[in-house]
């Protein structure tokens, strides 16, 4: 930073323009100044009735020295009159320090065409090597970024082939399934379908087996019949003998007195063929 003897010439204009009192306040400012009281620097200067360059110049210095850059830039730009290869110094000093090097490089450039100056140099390549530095940083972080990028994208198509992967997966197994459930489906309807033909084939059987059952009955019933003329033939009563005539008559006459007297019955045994004589007054008993 270049400070010129700027106060002494506001207070050369001071003195022109204004009387003792305006010289007192150029030295409290230059003092408050001296003691790095720079808003107070600032505040004194403003107090004096005056707008010329040199008032403005120390206001952009008292500025530049509080760290306040936009009010120091505004200061300096208000301050044409004084040293320009000094103004533009200070200009491009304000610039650096908030990181406007192009700005900074191009004040620089101007305070060194006016006049060569080896700090206003050494700023200027200050400058331009800290705009190199920041160039080559950018590079590497958009790199860095792009990378980054490329990195996301080559992740989330890693993720996405996965995921189509598994997805491909269940519906595969989906596909099955439902296959699988056709085909049972499919099964089971072919299974009712032959039950029902079966069914169907059944009762045409049993009508076939009963059409049979019927024709062989109509064909056993004249011999049924014949042998029902048989059965009755054979349970009619035979003809029996004299002989056996006689002991069933007897054999009913005994049981008839037998049941008179409420005797218990006895077998009456008879001969088969033994002629049997009894008198009247006979006992069987």
């Amino acid at each position: 930073m270049k400070f010129i003897v700027s106060i002494l010439m506001v207070l050369y204009f001071v003195q022109v323009e204004a009387g003792i009192t305006d010289f007192q306040t150029i030295d409290k400012a230059k003092k408050a100044y001296e003691a790095k009281d720079y808003a107070k620097s600032v505040t004194l200067l403003e107090s004096i009735n005056t707008n010329s360059p040199q008032k403005s110049y120390d206001k952009g210095n008292a500025y530049y020295k509080a760290k306040k850059y936009d009010e120091a830039i505004k200061a300096y730009k208000n301050a044409k009159g004084v040293d320009e290869a000094t103004r533009l110094h200070n200009l491009g000093n304000a610039h650096f320090q908030k990181k406007e090097l192009d700005k900074a490089i191009k004040y620089y450039e101007d305070a060194l065409k006016l006049k060569a100056d080896d700090e206003t140099k050494f700023n200027l390549e200050l400058a331009k090597k800290e705009k190199k530095r920041k160039e080559e940083e950018k590079k590497k972080q958009d790199k860095k970024d792009k990378d980054k990028k490329k990195q996301d994208k080559d992740k989330k198509k890693k993720q996405d082939k996965k995921s189509d992967k598994k997805n491909d997966k269940n519906d595969e197994k989906q596909k099955k399934q439902s296959d699988k459930k056709n085909q049972k489906d499919k099964d089971k309807k072919k299974q009712d379908k032959d039950t029902k033909k079966g069914d169907k084939k059944g009762d045409k059987k049993k009508q076939s087996d009963k059409k049979k059952s019927d024709s062989k009955d109509k064909k056993k019933k004249p011999k049924d019949e014949k042998g029902k003329k048989d059965v009755a033939k054979s349970q009619e009563p035979k003809k029996m003998s004299k002989e056996e005539k006689l002991k069933e008559q007897e054999l009913q006459r005994l049981l008839k007195k037998m049941g008179q007297k409420k005797m218990p019955v006895m077998m009456y045994q008879m001969g088969e063929n033994k002629k049997t004589k009894r008198s009247e007054d006979a006992n069987p008993w």
